[in-house]
């Protein structure tokens, strides 16, 4: 049976897939991991795990137009399908749910969405 849930590591790369649309390519979103989260990612760690979301049903990917400053190389595009939607809002509420049962946080977390 193939695993529906998601790790720590495989919920931010979602997310920042969900964030960079259409410039959701591995390098970028390596970047982009960098920049949100000030932790250095290799590349190696990014692929990989954007095959496994792939394979999970997570994502799905296309491969792009060839770009002049890949030296004419394409690039495998990602997408978040209606299932890793699903997958990131029950994280997403796991974890709200979590942080209102702990007695430090109850009541007072507001991430501008309702759970």
């Amino acid at each position: 049976m193939i695993e529906t849930r998601l790790g720590e590591f495989e919920e931010v790369i979602l997310l920042l897939t969900g964030i960079l649309g259409e410039e959701a390519y591995s390098f970028k979103i390596a970047e982009e991991f960098e920049t949100q989260t000030k932790r250095s990612v290799s590349i190696g760690a990014v692929h990989s795990t954007l095959n496994r979301l792939e394979e999970k049903g997570f994502l799905t990917s296309k491969v792009g137009n060839a770009t002049a400053e890949r030296g004419g190389r394409r690039k495998r595009i990602y997408t978040i399908t209606a299932y890793g939607k699903r997958a990131l809002e029950s994280a997403r509420d796991l974890r709200m749910s979590l942080y209102n049962q702990f007695p430090a946080f109850a009541g007072k977390m507001d991430f501008g969405f309702s759970v």
